[in-house]
């Protein structure tokens, strides 16, 4: 891997928007609900969408919005974060990147407007400008559909199965109505906008020296040895741990950290991944961090249950190098999970 930018980080933070700013023509970045895709063609199918341990259909945890300036085939480029929330797993993830240039088959070339469209319904929208049906569970690829209506559109059996039971099995035969009677699957994640803040240029390691500065102030030379001393016996994996609780500190609501080729914050010095542990993109390059999720957005996501829930310390994303083209197709990049109690 190549050798980390000292650049700050871009802060991601949570804020409920209108449903309107979260579609894929205003290029959101969010949490929750159902994906925003960006191309509308060579979406992930249900085989890729699988959590790799269980192999249920996972869930959309969330997407960053992140262009490459200077590169005119990735001028609108976003990552797509996914989840298993099914218990007993509640493990697998996998993060997907799409990119397109400017002038593309689904969008204007012109800026989306900021103004809310004179049509700001909450239908789900489940059909994609290029004709492709969507999961009503969960908006994924949905190659499969009802066998009675041939209108509902489904990811799985699973899911297929899901939605009988919540409500299809009547509103089957509405089918001129069906985007309006999707009913509440509780598969879905709670649905933010990511807004994004460059970090306060505040460093930490400043902030650590006035703290003890303070505390050995007010403690008196007596205890100034013994605390030397306990620095001088403080292991690498508390230093670490202590770093990641100075950093976010400073903005303890970020749900999100982003930065191109910066150095990932670690919650412990364990499970930390070498260079070996990150495989390379397909097209030979070396795969970079790119931005990582913090355990903050756990208190937003509603996941608790009786039982095992979906937890995380740190989920770092690493990306090609290259950004390598893809045409309209998505690429699966890595993901890195380090848990809560590997800093325990």
């Amino acid at each position: 891997m190549a050798s980390p930018s000292a650049r700050p980080a871009e802060l991601g933070f949570v804020e409920a928007a209108p449903s309107w700013r979260l579609r894929s023509e205003q290029f959101p970045s969010k949490v929750g609900g159902r994906p925003a895709w960006l191309s509308a063609a060579g979406l992930p199918g249900p085989p890729e969408l699988a959590c790799p341990l269980c192999g249920r259909p996972m869930a959309f945890l969330l997407q960053v919005y992140a262009p490459l300036p200077g590169r005119a085939d990735a001028f609108h480029r976003c990552l797509f974060l996914f989840c298993c929330r099914t218990p007993p797993c509640c493990c697998g993830l996998r993060v997907f990147r799409n990119q397109l240039p400017r002038r593309n088959d689904f969008y204007s070339y012109e800026p989306p407007s900021e103004d809310p469209p004179s049509e700001t319904g909450e239908s789900v929208y489940l059909q994609l400008k290029s004709g492709a049906h969507l999961c009503r569970v969960c908006g994924c690829s949905g190659p499969k559909r009802c066998s009675r209506c041939h209108k509902a559109h489904y990811c799985s059996k699973e899911h297929q199965s899901l939605d009988w039971r919540l409500g299809h099995k009547q509103a089957c035969v509405q089918t001129d109505n069906l985007d309006n009677t999707v009913p509440d699957h509780n598969f879905l994640f709670p649905e933010f906008e990511i807004v994004i803040e460059t970090e306060d240029e505040i460093m930490p390691e400043v902030v650590e020296r006035d703290d003890e500065s303070e505390i050995i102030g007010s403690m008196g030379e007596a205890l100034e040895e013994e605390l030397e001393s306990m620095a001088k016996h403080e292991s690498k994996e508390d230093k670490i741990f202590q770093k990641f609780k100075t950093k976010i500190s400073l903005e303890p609501e970020q749900i999100l950290r982003y930065g191109r080729g910066i150095a990932p914050l670690w919650i412990s010095g364990k499970n930390i991944p070498q260079e070996k542990d990150i495989p390379d993109c397909p097209c030979g390059a070396k795969r970079l961090f790119e931005f990582q999720v913090m355990p903050q957005l756990l208190n937003y996501l509603k996941a608790d249950r009786m039982g095992r829930s979906i937890d995380w310390g740190v989920l770092a994303v690493f990306t090609c190098a290259e950004s390598c083209a893809l045409g309209t197709d998505y690429a699966e990049e890595f993901v890195w999970k380090q848990d809560v109690t590997d800093a325990a």
